[in-house]
């Protein structure tokens, strides 16, 4: 995961455009130049991070829609510190904001994307509620997989990415456009024919620097378990919101995102989920809403690192 490639739409209320630019070069230097149009930074490496304006956000002239350079996994620490110092010039999100995550999709090909659509398919629920996608959102902007691409994709078992391409768009489609519907689904595969991208839409929008991070290794973890595996089964699991919490973290550690590189990662996308994080059944976290387990459950269970040892048949659920 940690080798792909990566961009990133966050989408902000409160501050303006300009505002964003200087907040933003403050934070990986270069300077900054705009109009009314919108506004870019040239940062020190001479990559481009722009500030655009988006129709859908609230806060009209007190907006912007920052989108990064492409990034590598280094970079995270950088992309971080843009989002401080957007946070510290004003900006906030509010309902009408989300963050979209780009991964380079020049390594996938019909395989790899088939298995990645077949992943998301599984947990799709499970995901939508560990991010807390609202219902409007997920009516309009990110909505889920389409029943009718998924079948298509499995009657098909496409072996080039035209065979893809067939099945996202229900015909041969050899000219996309950036601004077609089929776009808004929480994953976006009209980016991949139109740029060159799978585009991840399902992350409501965030100023916090911390849960930026753990939605980018989400996704990169997703691509690369993709491009790994063999094969994948769409067969959604059952959603059971009392156990939620544990079978995310079985998600995760399947994923590859164990260990103390990953647990505030883990802590940021199991923190709206219910239930306990290290049991299935009825025992509870004596750490209480957010923690990872009972004091010691997980080095009793051998650590979060092996914790997948103890998690096979809930994997294969």
């Amino acid at each position: 995961m940690k080798t792909l490639r990566f961009g990133i739409e966050i989408e902000t209320v409160g501050a303006t455009r300009q505002q964003l630019a200087y907040a933003i070069q403050s934070a990986v230097g270069g300077h900054a130049s705009g109009d009314y149009r919108g506004w870019q930074v040239t940062d020190t490496q001479g990559r481009i991070w722009k500030v655009v304006a988006d129709a859908s956000l609230s806060g009209s002239s007190y907006s912007g829609e920052i989108v990064s350079p492409i990034l590598t996994y280094q970079d995270m620490d950088a992309l971080q510190q843009v989002v401080r110092a957007a946070r510290e010039a004003g900006a906030r999100a509010d309902s009408s904001c989300g963050i979209h995550i780009h991964v380079d999709g020049s390594r996938f090909d019909a395989k790899g994307v088939t298995n990645l659509v077949k992943m998301v398919h599984k947990q799709e629920r499970l995901l939508e509620t560990a991010l807390g996608v609202s219902e409007a959102r997920l009516g309009r902007y990110c909505k889920p997989i389409d029943g009718a691409f998924l079948q298509r994709l499995e009657a098909r078992r496409p072996r080039t990415l035209a065979d893809v391409n067939e099945a996202w768009y229900g015909h041969r489609n050899s000219v996309p456009n950036r601004y077609d519907s089929s776009r808004y689904h929480g994953l976006n595969l009209n980016s991949l024919f139109f740029r060159g991208t799978i585009e991840f839409r399902y992350f409501n929008g965030t100023v916090h620097a911390g849960e930026v991070k753990a939605y980018v290794q989400l996704v990169l973890a997703l691509a690369a378990r993709a491009l790994a595996s063999k094969a994948a089964s769409s067969k959604r699991r059952d959603f059971n919101p009392a156990t939620a919490k544990y079978d995310f973290r079985v998600f995760l550690l399947h994923l590859g995102l164990i260990g103390e590189e990953f647990k505030t990662a883990r802590l940021h996308l199991l923190k709206k989920l219910e239930g306990s994080a290290a049991w299935k059944g009825q025992r509870r976290d004596r750490r209480g809403p957010g923690g990872e387990g009972t004091p010691g459950s997980e080095g009793a269970q051998g650590g979060s690192d092996s914790a997948q040892g103890s998690t096979h048949e809930a994997l294969a659920a």
